[in-house]
């Protein structure tokens, strides 16, 4: 084995896995428990799932509630999409079981009675890279052992009534909807997570547990069945199952296959019109920066006219953006949109570092507003409608532009628009354990909340896309070039909009609002979704569907307020008239 293998196999994550379970006295065992381990690309991506579900006693189905809940979870957690954090990755398909459950129960004898119907607990923990996701519902426990220490992660969801008496407060199954406790905690390379039903941990201390873990750390599976005998001996009339997941290796910080070829593919050399380079032939420059370099090249063996992009000279020393120009080629790959720049896939090996990109043959939304200084509201409605499409792609799979601009915006000869660079892109799934922070984009599109230090959001891209209509109408910005030097929540408050309506253009009045709205400093103040921006762009106030909205759908608490007045005035009239 080489040094590189070598280097390879220290950093990926290893675990040690022991797992016992026994009906106990009961005459079926309800619980069922699961641990999948991936092999690579989806270790990294997504890694290593644990799963322990507990029926309730009092149902005769809740074992069918438990497996479904493990394997559906071990099975659909990893087809999620990769952009996906943890988080929602794992709670999206716990909703969809504890949705499947609940109306299996409806569904049966037992539809008044969720006692009897397809109920049970769920208890998750996701190792990805060097921290621990635990997602939980009920009263199974997750501890962790730490140099001697143990420490209970999980929070039972269990009601006491009395010191005899008590019922589950959440369970999978119980309700339409569930709440799930999440939270994360650092890995460390020996650490011990033991995972246990309520038969197990309500008869075997904390102390007895480290003592026993500590006693057959050589055997994972012998250490599982002694908690589960001990529990059996100090009396549990309960289903009985122990998991133990030991940490033996740890990756090395990012380090993912997007980091291996950042640090081992040499930067490729300026290139010049004619020149072959890496199976293409360079046709020309078409765009120079000091972020990097983009140039039409021809597919030598297929004749494909692509776009070619390589790191500049000034920032190939730079491991961050090195790293990012090849996440940029990652993330496009995952948005199935046809106004997103699609990243080509060679069917060669590079010997470079660089990206290949789709060819679109067009100008930027810079220079269609340097040729149309006054443009129709229709014409601005059709650019914005396009954009935010293609935003919308971005933000289903929970991954944020940041750099949305009209120089990073294509329209080709048929008016189509395509959003380019995503270079600054932030992708939920990847940010969770990548230590480099991604620099927000120019500054006069930028949200303010980028200037604060603040993570972007959904609502930082709806601000860049409002600033740009605002622009298109009036050729300048809503706040100038104030928003970039504002760096207090308090200072921010302060800013004052300009009002898009002036005498030198056609534009109703109520659509200053609709802007006003879309470019508020406050994050929380904007459109909550890019279709109801696209939505009141097009409408004024009280037209289309949304005045036909009942009031005491639009305003229920003012509706029954009026309603109660109207019944008191009544009520004050027929007593006057006895």
């Amino acid at each position: 084995m080489d040094a590189n293998h070598e280097a390879s196999e220290r950093a990926r994550l290893r675990v040690s896995v022991g797992q016992h379970s026994d009906r106990g006295r009961k005459p079926v065992n309800q619980d069922f428990h699961g641990l999948w381990v991936p092999r690579e690309p989806l270790l990294s991506a997504k890694g290593i799932a644990i799963a322990l579900a507990d029926g309730i006693s009092s149902s005769a189905v809740s074992h069918i509630a438990s497996e479904t809940a493990v394997t559906g979870f071990l099975e659909d957690y990893y087809c999620t999409s990769e952009t996906w954090s943890v988080k929602k990755s794992a709670q999206r398909v716990m909703a969809a079981t504890n949705a499947w459950l609940h109306a299996q129960t409806r569904q049966s004898q037992h539809r008044h009675d969720n006692d009897k119907g397809y109920v049970c607990t769920l208890t998750v923990m996701v190792i990805r890279s060097t921290t621990a996701h635990v997602l939980h519902v009920g009263d199974a426990r997750i501890h962790r052992l730490r140099g001697g220490a143990i420490e209970q992660l999980t929070e039972d969801h269990r009601v006491r009534i009395s010191n005899d008496r008590s019922y589950l407060g959440r369970a999978l199954g119980l309700a339409p909807h569930v709440e799930i406790d999440y939270h994360t905690r650092g890995v460390e390379c020996g650490d011990l997570f033991l995972l246990t039903t309520d038969g197990v941990h309500e008869y075997v201390d904390t102390s007895a547990m480290a003592t026993t873990l500590a006693a057959h750390a050589d055997d994972l599976d012998l250490a599982a069945r002694t908690l589960v005998d001990l529990a059996l001996e100090r009396g549990s009339p309960d289903n009985l199952t122990a998991q133990i997941v030991r940490i033996d290796a740890l990756p090395a910080p990012r380090a993912d296959e997007i980091t291996r070829l950042s640090t081992t593919l040499p930067c490729p050399p300026l290139l010049q019109e004619g020149q072959e380079f890496d199976g293409y032939r360079i046709v020309r420059s078409l765009h120079a920066s000091s972020r990097s370099h983009v140039y039409l090249a021809k597919d030598i063996d297929t004749g494909a006219a692509v776009a070619l992009k390589i790191p500049s000279l000034d920032l190939r020393h730079d491991p961050g953006y090195l790293e990012r120009l090849l996440m940029e080629e990652w993330t496009a790959r995952r948005i199935d949109s046809g106004h997103v720049v699609k990243a080509w896939t060679p069917e060669r090996p590079r010997a470079y570092l660089y990206t290949v990109w789709e060819f679109i043959e067009g100008h930027t939304l810079a220079q269609w507003m340097a040729a149309h200084p006054a443009p129709s509201l229709d014409a601005v409605r059709a650019i914005i409608d396009q954009v935010a499409k293609g935003l919308q792609a971005f933000h289903r799979l929970e991954i944020i532009h940041q750099d949305l601009r009209p120089d990073n915006i294509l329209i080709d000869g048929r008016g189509a628009v395509t959003l380019i660079d995503l270079g600054s892109a932030r992708v939920a799934g990847i940010s969770e354990y990548r230590s480099d922070e991604v620099p927000p984009g120019t500054e006069q599109y930028s949200a303010p909340e980028y200037f604060l230090g603040e993570p972007g959001t959904s609502a930082s891209d709806i601000y860049s896309l409002g600033v740009i209509a605002y622009q298109m109408l009036t050729g300048r910005l809503p706040y100038g070039t104030a928003v970039a030097q504002v760096r207090t929540r308090a200072a921010q408050r302060k800013l004052a909009y300009a009002s898009v309506l002036d005498e030198t253009r056609e534009i109703p009045a109520w659509l200053d609002g609709v802007l006003a709205k879309a470019v508020s400093p406050q994050p929380e103040q904007r459109y909550a979704e890019l279709s109801e921006f696209l939505h009141d762009l097009r409408h004024p106030p009280g037209s289309g569907a949304r005045s036909r909205v009942p009031l005491v759908e639009r305003h229920p608490l003012v509706f029954w307020k009026c309603l109660s007045l109207a019944l008191a005035i009544a009520l004050v009239i027929v007593a006057a008239y006895r």
